[in-house]
């Protein structure tokens, strides 16, 4: 399927919402090694560095320094180029910041999404559509185990709220405008959303993360990292592991694959759910030093559990985990180890991408 996926991709018209990000810009990079005609539309880069600069994907693609809030910009942009494949992945993505901006992250994250729906509605010409939301948007019922797809939706923190609220415009807009019972006379989009657990991987430095918060602290500052949950558990995993889940689901929806609307969850094997404690002794281990000291966040709750089920990615898609939790970790040390003796990160990421796909 891996193989299948390059073939497909190649000289596809492309446009990935948040390209600018960490996700985004290893996205842009899979596409753009194998040939995919590229578009993005996103904000600047918010942290310096940043992946979207090292790998110099600027001038590897056509870019729009657009906010997703612009709805008449979103639909100008999606007019003028004509995607046939949409991911959607711009979004304000951080817990901690939700708390800080509720309104820029309601906006954002909600009406972000309805912007593209609206703007793939009237230009019409795009055959699949993936937007990207969260683990977060189940509401946590207490019940302590793996949330599936039919769950009830929820959120106690703006973040996973906004999420949540943008899946149910995500699926409004399936039943009313895009549905699939109404494909190919209706309409000729067909539209997926896809939810992953923690990914983590070389390149990203924002706040308030666990991966970035060790590199800065071991890389950087030669300090203890600053751990606010050690007992949390979350579902770890490469970057490229839930890609992977938005290519194939992609791909299904471009070819009239009518089942594959609707959600999706693109989460780790069990064994790959670790506490905040376990990754960080794992980081360490593959670093060679390091530290940390704990300082609860008594005012931001956040979600102690959260475990994803991905039955349905398995056994209809046919995707599955490729990586285990050391590979994963080892795979985000050696890139930032890289990083920092000045290696090349644009030759780095796509070894690593190339050995993965």
């Amino acid at each position: 399927m891996k193989k299948d996926l390059k073939s497909f991709f190649a000289g596809k018209k492309v446009l990935i919402t948040g390209h600018t990000g960490f996700k985004g810009a290893w996205l842009s990079q899979v596409l753009l090694s194998w040939g995919a005609d590229l578009v993005g539309l996103g904000l600047k880069p918010h942290t310096e560095p940043n992946l979207f600069n090292l790998l110099a994907l600027n001038k590897q693609m056509r870019s729009y320094l657009v906010d997703i809030r612009l709805a008449k910009k979103v639909t100008e942009i999606i007019e003028k180029e004509k995607p046939e494949i949409v991911f959607h992945l711009a979004a304000q993505a951080l817990v901690h910041d939700s708390y800080d901006h509720p309104h820029y992250t309601l906006e954002t994250n909600i009406m972000g999404s309805v912007n593209v729906l609206e703007a793939l509605r009237q230009a019409g010409c795009a055959r699949a559509a993936v937007f990207i939301t969260t683990d977060k948007v189940y509401e946590d019922s207490g019940l302590k185990r793996p949330f599936q797809e039919s769950d009830r939706l929820g959120g106690w923190d703006p973040y996973s709220s906004s999420k949540a609220a943008a899946e149910l415009a995500i699926a409004s807009y399936i039943k009313s405008f895009f549905n699939p019972s109404d494909y190919p006379k209706k309409h000729q989009t067909l539209i997926a959303s896809a939810r992953a657990g923690n990914v983590i991987g070389g390149g990203d430095w924002a706040r308030d993360r666990l991966i970035p918060d060790i590199v800065r602290a071991t890389f950087e500052r030669g300090s203890e990292v600053i751990v606010r949950n050690p007992n949390s558990i979350r579902p770890w995993q490469h970057v490229l592991e839930p890609l992977h889940g938005y290519l194939m689901l992609a791909a299904k929806l471009y070819q009239a694959e009518k089942s594959f609307s609707g959600g999706w969850n693109f989460g780790p094997e069990k064994n790959n759910n670790l506490t905040v404690r376990e990754v960080l002794e794992k980081m360490f281990e593959q670093v060679g030093r390091g530290g940390y000291v704990i300082r609860p966040e008594k005012t931001k709750k956040e979600t102690n559990l959260l475990l994803l089920n991905s039955n349905k990615a398995k056994r209809v898609l046919g995707w599955k985990p490729l990586m285990t939790t050391g590979q994963t970790i080892q795979a985000t040390a050696d890139w930032y180890k890289n990083f920092y003796q000045k290696g090349d990160s644009f030759d780095f990421t796509n070894q690593q991408i190339n050995s993965f796909f």
